[in-house]
């Protein structure tokens, strides 16, 4: 038998204590008071660009409109809307905010394939044209937080091309529905030269269509989601840089403008192992869930949209969450999101439980945001039952977590301001508000 010298045990104390300590994670604190909240009716908040002063632009997509809010976020003066009396249209059912030059913002309208250029004061300046035609709906979704770098190159998601499970069909033949991808590449665009490259792919949402064919020739579509799917997630920095978070092993890739790449360590998680019962009561959790939400909810997988998640019993089910749309066209990657009135065409259906990965993901798609001081805050999926709001897990430009912050039950993030301004996005009796905090 090998015996430990007296000198290896403290060594290996040493050893073991490090390692301890570098997987530590700081203790959750609540996020400080919130001084403010918007009085106006908005049927959605989807997107929001902070403004010097804190004036605050929003986007209405429900109400197809974009408010200008003074700092105190009461009065307010219409930039965009759809009614025939302004100029101002908003013409999609669907626009983007995007942060560009100095205190001006784009809105994407996808519907006219178009740029609106919008002053610090809410006046529109002039219209751009979107660089890519086919990746207008997926630069309105604002996936990721879209935006610039430090040389002026557009940054986004692109949109998901569908892959042909087969030869087209012929004749009689019955319809292969093409295969939904399961990654999406991040886009940067010159807009003066128009070129385009790829800063890299993220893993994003695997959603598997079946389609078949009635004895009337009528098409019946059922949709089988996965409602714990492992993704990745990116977002911009203040400096321009991308931070791609990697959903298998939770650790941060930063890319910047220049082009340097840095792969920061794992960030330390209490990983959470799924049995294979724990599987089943997932998914039975999630159906439950939509039972109770009502059959005919919109499902959508890996979104960015707020309030898409609630917990039952300590499981984080993901019921309807992002921007909506068929794979790979306008809107982004959901299948399910069904316009007002439209007919409901897609069923849906949930995975086998055997189809779950083995260990709880880190986060949804959708759940990370950046800081004026390029620090990542993401969205945690919860191990165990929590009181209160969403824990968010906040990540330095070292890639190392630094601090954990609960923020009010209902709520998600929805940006930043000047000195440490936190906006965040909720809805109560069927309407949607934004507030701003402080971060302590």
């Amino acid at each position: 038998m090998r015996h430990l010298s007296l000198l290896s045990v403290p060594s290996l104390l040493l050893i073991f204590a490090s390692q301890v300590g570098a997987q530590a994670r700081p203790a959750v604190r609540q996020l400080g008071a919130v001084e403010a909240r918007s009085k106006e009716p908005l049927a959605s908040a989807n997107s929001i660009r902070t403004l010097p002063g804190g004036r605050v632009l929003v986007n209405d997509a429900g109400k197809r409109r974009v408010l200008l809010f003074d700092s105190t976020l009461t009065a307010f003066t219409v930039v965009a809307d759809s009614t025939s009396a302004t100029a101002n249209a908003y013409s999609g059912r669907i626009g983007g905010l995007v942060a560009y030059r100095g205190d001006s913002s784009l809105f994407v309208d996808p519907t006219s394939m178009s740029m609106l250029v919008i002053g610090g004061l809410g006046k529109i300046a002039r219209v751009m044209s979107v660089p890519r035609a086919e990746d207008a709906g997926a630069l309105a979704a604002a996936f990721g937080g879209t935006g610039f770098d430090s040389k002026g190159r557009l940054i986004y998601r692109g949109a998901p091309r569908l892959r042909m499970a087969g030869p087209p069909p012929s004749g009689n033949a019955p319809f292969v529905m093409p295969e939904p991808p399961d990654s999406a590449p991040i886009m940067r665009v010159d807009l003066q030269s128009r070129e385009v490259d790829t800063v890299g792919f993220i893993r994003t949402p695997k959603i598997r269509m079946d389609v078949s064919r009635d004895a009337n020739g009528g098409i019946r579509m059922m949709s089988q989601l996965n409602p714990l799917p492992v993704v990745d997630d990116w977002t911009i920095l203040s400096d321009g840089s991308v931070a791609i978070v990697r959903g298998r092993d939770y650790h941060v890739d930063f890319t910047s403008s220049d082009g340097t790449r840095l792969s920061a360590p794992k960030i330390p998680f209490e990983w959470q192992r799924l049995t294979d019962e724990d599987k089943v009561a997932f998914i039975d959790s999630v159906k439950a869930a939509r039972e109770r939400m009502g059959a005919n909810a919109p499902m959508v997988a890996g979104g960015a949209a707020a309030g898409g998640a609630s917990v039952d019993g300590g499981r984080q089910v993901m019921i309807f969450e992002g921007t909506g749309g068929l794979p790979g066209g306008a809107g982004g990657d959901g299948p399910l999101r069904a316009q007002a009135g439209a007919p409901r065409a897609i069923q849906v259906n949930f995975v086998a439980p055997s189809e779950l990965p083995d260990y709880k993901p880190a986060f949804f798609a959708g759940s990370v945001r950046a800081d004026a001081q390029s620090n990542l805050w993401i969205r945690t999926i919860p191990t165990a039952a929590i009181a209160g709001g969403p824990i968010y897990d906040v990540i330095n430009r070292q890639g190392q977590l630094v601090d954990r912050v609960q923020i009010p039950a209902g709520r998600t993030i929805a940006g930043f301001g000047a000195n440490g301004a936190v906006y965040l996005s909720g809805r109560e009796n069927n309407q949607a508000f934004v507030e701003r905090a402080r971060v302590r």
